[in-house]
C-alpha cells in the first residue's frame, strides 16, 4: 500500500484571493458606513438603500466596526453605486463639501420633488441607478 499524498487543507492561492478580496470588502464598508454618516442618514434609511431588512441593523454596527461588507453581489453592486454618486457629487461640487452631503436629501424637480435619498429608498437599486445616471449626465455638460 503506497502513501497518499498528503493535500493542503487550504489552497494558498485561493486563500490570497479571498483575502484580498476581504480587504477590499472591509474598505467598502468603511466607506459606506462613512458616506452614509456624512449624509446624515439614520440606520432605517440606510438599511433600506442598501437592500437590507430592518433585522439586518447589526450588519451596521459590524460594518462600521471594521467588518467586511456581506459578500453579496447586489449589496456589493449598491455600495459601488453609491459611492459612485458621492464621487459624481465630488466633482460636480468641488468648491462646496456641505453641498456634496446635503444634496442627496435636498429635493429635486428632477426626481419629482423627492430627494435623491426617498428616490433610492422607495426604488431599491433602480433608483440608485436613476440617481447615478442623472448625475452622470450633469457631469458630461
Amino acid at each position: 500500500m503506497g502513501k497518499k499524498k498528503s493535500r493542503p487543507l487550504i489552497n494558498e492561492e485561493r486563500s490570497n484571493e479571498s483575502a484580498r478580496s476581504r480587504e477590499q470588502r472591509v474598505a467598502l464598508a468603511e466607506m459606506i458606513t462613512r458616506m452614509f454618516e456624512l449624509w446624515n442618514l439614520g440606520w432605517k434609511d440606510q438599511l433600506l438603500i442598501l437592500g437590507l431588512s430592518e433585522k439586518s441593523r447589526t450588519a451596521l454596527t459590524r460594518y462600521r466596526n471594521g467588518q467586511p461588507m456581506a459578500r453579496r453581489k447586489d449589496l456589493i453592486a449598491r455600495c459601488t453605486n453609491l459611492l459612485s454618486i458621492d464621487e459624481s457629487l465630488r466633482l460636480l461640487f468641488p468648491q462646496n463639501r456641505e453641498l456634496v452631503y446635503s444634496w442627496p436629501s435636498m429635493p429635486n424637480c428632477n426626481f419629482g420633488n423627492r430627494s435623491p435619498i426617498d428616490v433610492m429608498k422607495t426604488e431599491g437599486f433602480d433608483g440608485i441607478l436613476l440617481v447615478k445616471r442623472y448625475l452622470d449626465c450633469e457631469q458630461e455638460r
